[in-house]
């Protein structure tokens, strides 16, 4: 999912930040929306704000290079405070690939810019901010991805009938095998970067535009 396997240590130095930023940005977007929709939960705990150490989950980001399964802290939230729970539940869940897709935009839209009024760019800066616009994106399809507990499951269930929440519920005790499962599948794969070429040929052609 993201390439560790071809990384040299300089990449993943380079892509630490990257993967703090992802995390951070999607849980603090998750954190603002409920907080705007009336629920007061996320900041009672801390969570509004852009700071990795009240996001990060150190063992999650250390899975995340090691297994390329990782995690941050989930912010927690109370449906019940929401005029529409369902509704504005959806939204709180799209906040978060939401907020990395505009992190991705403006990461790119700072390397074109760097690259256009100076004439040049460093190798490392231009490696951070690639991998910041590339990790962001990873992260926005990646947590779209129906399977509990990932936000395009929170999505399904509020799409679906009553009835069949608990059984979709149900299937979270196996999310890390089908996780698994998922990463190596080659169709998989495969889907997964033609997603990912489909994000980065849009905003290519937009930077192509302005600049």
């Amino acid at each position: 999912m993201f390439n560790f396997s071809e990384s040299t240590m300089i990449t993943l130095i380079a892509g630490l930040p990257a993967i703090v930023i992802a995390m951070s940005v999607h849980e603090f977007a998750h954190a603002y929306a409920a907080d705007k929709l009336g629920d007061p939960t996320p900041g009672m705990m801390g969570r509004l704000t852009l700071n990795p150490i009240v996001h990060v989950d150190i063992i999650g980001l250390v899975m995340l290079f090691i297994a390329q399964i990782g995690w941050a802290r989930p912010v927690m939230i109370n449906p019940r405070y929401f005029k529409n729970p369902r509704r504005d539940d959806i939204l709180v869940s799209l906040a978060g690939p939401f907020a990395n897709l505009i992190t991705a935009f403006l990461s790119l839209f700072t390397l074109y810019a760097i690259d256009a009024y100076t004439g040049s760019i460093a190798r490392g800066t231009e490696l951070v901010f690639t991998l910041i616009t590339i990790y962001n994106i990873n992260f926005a399809i990646f947590n779209l991805l129906p399977i509990p507990p990932l936000d395009g499951s929170s999505i399904i269930k509020n799409l679906l009938p009553y009835s069949w929440v608990e059984q979709i519920e149900s299937l979270e005790r196996y999310s890390i095998f089908l996780f698994i499962i998922l990463i190596n599948l080659p169709f998989f794969r495969t889907f997964f970067v033609f997603l990912q070429r489909i994000v980065m040929g849009i905003y290519l052609s937009i930077m192509h535009l302005i600049f």
